[in-house]
């Protein structure tokens, strides 16, 4: 799929990026070329360390800001795949930096769509969010709008072949910023903050994540927004399976949070499918057969009213296997 292709990642530094390289290499040693563009050289520094170019030769490091158009434009010169991960992600700093959350979540979304149109790109994949999903804070709002602006991406391309699509899932078990490294932090002070007794959300490794993006590259047909079967978990019991013997200190929710998070709304479940594996939403009027796409993919539509929360859903992590989860993903040494 990707052999004697040109990948490139924006955001590569990040936790995803990395895991996306490392797969990428394991399984597409024929690529031509993995080019990961970021902003921050202290990250592309410490990356080139994780992946050497005498044991990679095919990597590449571009600094540059999606923010930029041109750099952008530059950088996507001869890509055949783009995955887009780069973005503002912290809940709470968007609420106090609206304009730097829109520059780089909205601003750059239109970029990368730009530079996409303007060269050879044959496939983008942008990475998504729950917060983007029925949306009640300004992460989650730059997120839905980025969605938006790639799905209707599709509709402007005229006689390209290029294909966009989204990715949404939850929380990414050990990611950057993530409540469990924060925890596992934490347990030796005695006391773990939580912000809600009740809250819940869902709950997806580096490498589900990693599927997702390669599912959406090999069947992606343009305007998908690509959801995957995951479980939920309650913070409570991610606190509990880290550190039982520390006292919870209820601290209240910050600015923009949720009690629950939701994938799917009720108002989606019209254009929504079942595939299995993932659920998609499809655009309101897709560029494509619907028909021959349901076929294609055994797809099954929804019952109206249906919708995705992290809250009343039917998959659930426990104490123990969030345990065993953060030994396999993020501490071999954890007991």
């Amino acid at each position: 799929m990707l052999n004697n292709k040109i990948i490139l990642i924006t955001g590569g530094t990040g936790s995803l990026g990395k895991a996306l390289t490392s797969h990428i290499f394991k399984h597409y040693p024929e690529i031509k070329k993995l080019i990961i563009l970021s902003r921050d050289e202290q990250k592309q520094f410490q990356m080139a360390q994780e992946f050497p170019e005498k044991k990679f030769p095919q990597i590449r490091f571009f600094l540059g800001d999606v923010r930029d158009q041109e750099r952008l434009v530059r950088a996507f010169q001869g890509v055949d795949v783009v995955i887009h991960a780069a973005a503002m992600k912290h809940v709470h700093l968007a609420e106090y930096n609206p304009d730097e959350c829109i520059k780089t979540n909205i601003g750059g979304a239109q970029n990368v769509i730009h530079a996409a149109l303007k060269t050879s790109v044959q496939n983008v994949v942008a990475l998504s969010t729950d917060k983007a999903c029925a949306p009640i804070n300004l992460y989650g709002a730059t997120k839905l709008t980025s969605d938006k602006l790639f799905v209707a991406a599709n509709n402007i391309k005229g006689n390209n072949p290029i294909k966009f699509s989204v990715v949404r899932y939850g929380n990414v078990m050990g990611s950057n910023g993530s409540v469990i490294p924060f925890f596992l932090k934490m347990k030796s002070e005695g006391s773990l903050p939580i912000t809600d007794a009740t809250m819940t959300r869902f709950n997806i490794s580096l490498q589900g994540g990693v599927d997702m993006v390669m599912h959406a590259i090999k069947n992606a047909w343009g305007g998908e927004i690509f959801i995957p079967k995951i479980p939920s978990y309650k913070l409570i019991d991610v606190a509990q399976a880290i550190a039982p013997e520390c006292t919870l200190d209820i601290i209240g929710i910050r600015p923009g949070e949720k009690i629950h998070e939701e994938m799917i709304t009720s108002s989606d479940s019209y254009n929504t499918y079942d595939l299995g594996k993932y659920f998609t939403i499809l655009p309101s009027v897709p560029n494509f057969d619907l028909e021959k796409f349901i076929t294609s993919f055994k797809a099954v539509k929804v019952s109206e009213g249906f919708n995705y929360n992290s809250g009343t859903n039917s998959e659930w992590e426990t104490v123990d296997s969030l345990r065993a989860l953060i030994k396999e993903h993020i501490d071999s040494d954890f007991e």
